[in-house]
């Protein structure tokens, strides 16, 4: 019978975080010696769940905290609040948070409140400019601050911190744990919804996606005026676009490519028909983070429909290309793409630098060491 190391508690409340924090709770949940609690803010309430369900992961406690039109005032502050209660009542030995979301920024101010180390999954992102992504620049840096062990993905995520005076002695580059899920997720006998029946699989698929604030409005106008040129010149492309619930997207993509032939609009789908869908892509166009990491590892060239990247690792490996958000520069990226057998073999063959699928391991055997010095140093 081994030491017992206490607790540790995963916050999260999106559906990316979920995503990429279930192979680190599923590694937990298999350690003898580690109490493994889970706590959900639910910023993201029905996309949390249905990945939830899907990896089998049970909350402990569930601040529901989503509400129609909710801002980061109210987010920030109830997930603040909300763990307070929770953190005084478990006290455990280390919150793991992930990412740059305000549900990873409030639960580790929460724990910071109360002296509680503070694990950050998937560290040292950085654009280095303070609002774009906005504000998840800020939350990922400054939840930096706060944590105690620093789990960056990429040589180059580590040099970041490093630069921002992080202890080199509490880094560690495991790589990317949505790696980890999405290879536990693709099937090659996988079988498509109904709601995608309507696509024609044979045509090459152009996976679209688009939510990121600093491209509502006119940039958005843009990057779907580029897709309606793509569709008419190109007789044997389909654009799948899952349209994020967000009004301000769904208006505009619906306005501008509601009735154009071979662009199918659908509901956001749920993780394993999506982490599919971008297998059995040609190209993917998105202004997401997760997926800069997710489609180089299916060898699906990537273009970024935005400005900045904290993922310059993707761009220089080559498996993603910085597009932006004008239209004559995504019809003429994409185009290429299309034509150029080279160039797209260039993108699709280059290697992930994201890692190999076992990431999460090495995070657990990393919290395993720090709890056990921890212990001895209480002791």
């Amino acid at each position: 019978m081994g030491i017992h190391l206490g607790k540790v508690m995963v916050v999260f409340g999106t559906r990316p975080e979920a995503i990429k924090m279930a192979p680190v709770i599923n590694e937990l949940k298999m350690e003898e010696d580690i109490n493994t609690i889970v706590a959900v803010t639910a910023q993201h309430r029905d996309m949390l769940d249905q990945v939830l369900n899907l990896f089998n992961i049970k909350p402990d406690y569930d601040l529901n905290l989503m509400k129609q039109q909710q801002d980061l005032y109210s987010v920030t502050s109830e997930v603040l609040t909300g763990m307070k209660e929770i953190l005084e009542k478990e006290k455990p030995s280390l919150v793991l948070v992930h990412g740059d979301t305000t549900t990873t920024f409030a639960a580790a101010l929460a724990a910071f409140y109360q002296k509680i180390p503070v694990g950050h999954v998937e560290a040292g992102l950085r654009t280095k400019n303070k609002y774009s992504p906005f504000p998840e620049e800020m939350n990922r840096t400054l939840t930096g601050k706060l944590a105690e062990l620093h789990f960056a993905p990429t040589d180059t995520s580590r040099e970041n911190l490093l630069r921002e005076a992080a202890a080199n002695f509490k880094i560690w580059v495991t790589g990317n744990t949505v790696i980890d899920a999405l290879l536990t997720t693709i099937k090659d006998d996988y079988q498509f919804p109904k709601e995608l029946s309507k696509i024609n699989f044979n045509n090459r698929i152009l996976l679209v996606t688009t939510h990121r604030r600093e491209n509502w409005g006119e940039k958005m106008r843009q990057i779907y005026g580029a897709l309606i040129d793509l569709v008419e010149e190109f007789t044997d492309i389909e654009v799948v676009f899952p349209v994020h619930k967000n009004p301000i997207v769904k208006d505009i993509a619906h306005e501008m490519l509601g009735d154009k032939e071979r662009i199918h609009l659908i509901e956001p789908l749920d993780y394993e028909p999506f982490a599919n869908l971008m297998n059995a892509s040609h190209i993917i166009l998105t202004d997401s983070g997760g997926m800069q990491e997710e489609a180089p590892s299916l060898g699906k060239p990537v273009l970024v429909l935005r400005d900045t990247t904290e993922r310059p690792e993707a761009v220089e490996a080559g498996t993603v290309k910085l597009t932006g958000t004008v239209h004559e520069h995504i019809y003429n990226d994409t185009k290429q793409l299309l034509t150029n057998t080279q160039e797209y073999e260039k993108m699709a063959k280059a290697i992930n630098p994201y890692g190999d699928g076992k990431a999460a391991k090495r995070i657990i055997k990393t919290i395993k060491e720090f709890l056990y010095v921890r212990i001895g140093n209480l002791n």
